[in-house]
């Protein structure tokens, strides 16, 4: 059996990033609970690669890497900052160089990190349409932190550590459901939720 990927992408475009710290947080998670394959793309270091192609064909080296990780990967945990009420033009053009029919029926996992808890639905309003554009599973619990729940870069508050665990419980269900059996045998064919296939 191949053990699933799992490809961590921090839209944060600083470093120290408490985006990178919560991406890492629930990918440290999953690995802890699951074997699986985990990666992380912090797109401060990757953005000025993937700036130098501004569509997909133009591609090459290490953008063309990264971006074939996302399309491969069987599950992606996507963090940003918020950034202008939204999340960041590094993973915006991250996101324009993907296939449109590349993420069908992947799980990916939310999260978002901001100043004031104003934001907290950025996830909700922002994320969720981006990866219902792609056709993805996103899975029901987003995580949103504030900087109240780092110190020193580091999660502090057992809030986030329990919705982390929420997370990581709805990503390993998925990771062993069988399609057929948890979406409806139409869906299995294209690896989508019934709903979709309907």
């Amino acid at each position: 059996m191949t053990i699933p990927s799992v490809l961590g992408i921090s839209g944060s475009v600083t470093r120290p990033s408490r985006t990178t710290t919560l991406v890492s947080a629930v990918l440290d998670a999953i690995t802890a609970r699951t074997p699986v394959r985990p990666r992380l793309v912090e797109l401060v270091d990757a953005g000025p690669t993937l700036f130098s192609a501004l569509t997909s064909d133009k591609l090459q080296g290490s953008a063309a890497e990264i971006v074939r990780a996302v399309e491969t990967a069987d599950v992606l945990v996507v963090g940003t900052p918020v950034y202008r009420a939204s999340y960041t033009g590094a993973l915006k053009h991250l996101f324009d160089l993907i296939r449109y029919d590349a993420l069908v029926g992947k799980p990916v996992v939310l999260l978002a990190t901001g100043g004031t808890p104003l934001h907290g639905l950025v996830a909700e309003h922002q994320l969720r349409p981006l990866f219902g554009y792609f056709n993805t599973l996103t899975v029901p619990t987003t995580i949103y932190a504030v900087e109240t729940d780092f110190r020193d870069y580091r999660l502090v508050n057992p809030a986030i550590a329990d919705r982390i665990d929420r997370v990581v419980t709805e990503v390993v269900t998925l990771l062993g459901a069988d399609t057929a059996t948890a979406f409806g045998p139409a869906a299995a064919a294209h690896n989508l939720p019934a709903a979709l296939s309907a």
